[in-house]
C-alpha cells in the first residue's frame, strides 16, 4: 500500500510540509514551474536548498505581489496575527485596505486550473482554518475575513500540498504526533499563548506534545493540512521506505528545524470492521447455536459467546458478530430474527491483518491444505483442520499422526 508518513517532531507550517512533499516529486524544479502556472493572483513560488543542523533539505518560498508574508490576518472586528515558523516576531507587515473571505477564496481556488479533487481539498483545508478562528473569536465564519497577502500566502502553501499530494496519490496518509512548542508569542496588538487559539482547536483529537522549544512551532495552516489528510497519528509504521523528503522553516533551533516525508510501501493489513453485540438471558444454548451458525453462513468475519451475569442474577450471554460494514443490515435482521434482543450495540473497529495463502499438497494421507500468514516480523503455518481430520479419520490414526505424515511428505517433495 502507497503510504506517506509526514515526521513532525518539530512541528509542521504549511511551507515545511509542502517543501517536503516536493522533494517526493520526480523532478521538483518542474513542479514549482506547475506551481507558478497556476496563476494564483500575485503568488509566485521559488524552492532553495537549505541546511539545518547539518541535515540537506528544501524550503519553499512564497510570496505575494514580491514580498514574502509570514503572517497570517484576521480582521472581525479586531486584527489577529498569527505568524509562521520564520517570522522574526517582532516585525510586521500591514496590508490595511484589502481583505478576503472564506467566500473570496472559494471563488479564486474554484478559478484554478487544477482537478476539481485538489480544488476540493484546498477548500476543505482553508474552511478548517477559517473554522478555527472563527471559534477563536466568537465571530460567524462569513466575517473572519483575511487580510490579502496573508490569505494568498496560506491559499499557496495549502494549493501546493494538496497539488503535490495529488501527484504522489497515497494509499494512506500518516503523521507523528505534533509538537506545538509552548510558551508565548508575540502578535501585532498583544501576546498569544502557544499553541495559538485557533491552532489549538484544530489539533482536538490529534496527539498533540509540547515539547522542549519555547516557541511556536505548528502554524494553524499546518495543523489544518495534518488534521484534512493524516488518517492516524502514530510512530512510523513498518514500512519500506523509497524516498524521503525534507522541507526546511526558515528559523534556526538547537534541533534541526524540518519537516520529513517518508514514502514507501506499508503492508495492507488495517481494515475497519463493526462489531454487533447483544445481550441474551432467555434464550437456550440450542437456540444461541443456531443464531450463531446462521450469521456465519450469512457472511459474518466471526461470532462468538462471552458468559456474562445478567439483571436478577440471570446467568446469559453476551452475542458478539463480527462483520465488514457492507454486512451490517443483513447481520442485524438475522440478529433480531434469530434471537430475543430488543437492541443490538455497535462498535466500529480497525483490524490489522497478516497477509494470507493457502497452499495444497499431495501426502502419504491425501490432499491437504497448508494455511500460511505473514506480516509484522512474524511467519506461521497451519493444516487445515477438516482436511487433517478426513485424513485421520480414513485412516484411523490421530490428528497428531496425519500432520507427522503430511510433515514428511512435504520434506520428501522438497
Amino acid at each position: 500500500m502507497k503510504t506517506l508518513y509526514l515526521e513532525c517532531n518539530m512541528g509542521a507550517a504549511g511551507d515545511m510540509l509542502s517543501a517536503s512533499l516536493l522533494e517526493l516529486q520526480p523532478d521538483p524544479d518542474k513542479a514549482v514551474e506547475k506551481l507558478n502556472a497556476l496563476g494564483i493572483p500575485g503568488v509566485t513560488f521559488s524552492s532553495e536548498k537549505m541546511e539545518k543542523c547539518g541535515i540537506c533539505g528544501t524550503h519553499l518560498q512564497v510570496k505575494v505581489n514580491g514580498e514574502e508574508e509570514e503572517s497570517l490576518h484576521l480582521h472581525s472586528g479586531h486584527e489577529h496575527h498569527e505568524h509562521s515558523r520564520g517570522e522574526d516576531h517582532g516585525h510586521h507587515h500591514h496590508h490595511d485596505h484589502v481583505h478576503h473571505s472564506l467566500s473570496d477564496i472559494r471563488k479564486i481556488v474554484e478559478s484554478l486550473p487544477v482537478p476539481q479533487e485538489v480544488q476540493g481539498n484546498i477548500i476543505k483545508v482553508y474552511r478548517c482554518i477559517a473554522e478555527a478562528e472563527s471559534h477563536a473569536h466568537g465571530k460567524p465564519v462569513g466575517e473572519v475575513h483575511f487580510h490579502e497577502v496573508g490569505a494568498m500566502d496560506a491559499v499557496a502553501d495549502i494549493t501546493a500540498f494538496c497539488l503535490l499530494l495529488h501527484e504522489l496519490a497515497p494509499d494512506r496518509v500518516l503523521a507523528s504526533p505534533v509538537k506545538t512548542g509552548f510558551g508565548e508569542v508575540h502578535c501585532a496588538h498583544g501576546i498569544l499563548p502557544v499553541p495559538a487559539p485557533a491552532t489549538a482547536f484544530i489539533l482536538q483529537g490529534v496527539p498533540a506534545y509540547a515539547g522542549e522549544i519555547r516557541g511556536e512551532m505548528c502554524t494553524p495552516t499546518g495543523a489544518a493540512i495534518l488534521k484534512s489528510f493524516a488518517e492516524n497519528f502514530c510512530t512510523l509504521p513498518q514500512m519500506q521506505v523509497h524516498r524521503i523528503g525534507i522541507g526546511c522553516g526558515k528559523k534556526d533551533f538547537p534541533q534541526a528545524n524540518c519537516v520529513r516525508a517518508f514514502w514507501g510501501e506499508t503492508p495492507d493489513s488495517r481494515e475497519t470492521v463493526i462489531e454487533l453485540a447483544c445481550n441474551l438471558d432467555d434464550m437456550t444454548p440450542e437456540a444461541v447455536g443456531f443464531a450463531m451458525e446462521e450469521l456465519l453462513s450469512a457472511g459474518a468475519m466471526d461470532v462468538y459467546t462471552i458468559p456474562v451475569t445478567m439483571k436478577k442474577s440471570r446467568p446469559g450471554f453476551l452475542l458478539t458478530c463480527m462483520c465488514h460494514e457492507n454486512m451490517r443490515e443483513k447481520m442485524l435482521e438475522l440478529l433480531f430474527r434469530h434471537t430475543t434482543t430488543l437492541g443490538v450495540r455497535e462498535y466500529t473497529c480497525s483490524r490489522y491483518t497478516m497477509e494470507r495463502s493457502v497452499q495444497s499438497f499431495q501426502t502419504s494421507v491425501g490432499d491437504i491444505r497448508l494455511k500460511s500468514v505473514r506480516g509484522w516480523g512474524t511467519t506461521r503455518e497451519k493444516y487445515e483442520y477438516d482436511d487433517l481430520a478426513k485424513a485421520a479419520r480414513a485412516g484411523g490414526i490421530s490428528l497428531a499422526e496425519a500432520a507427522r505424515r503430511a510433515d514428511e511428505s512435504r520434506r520428501n517433495e522438497s
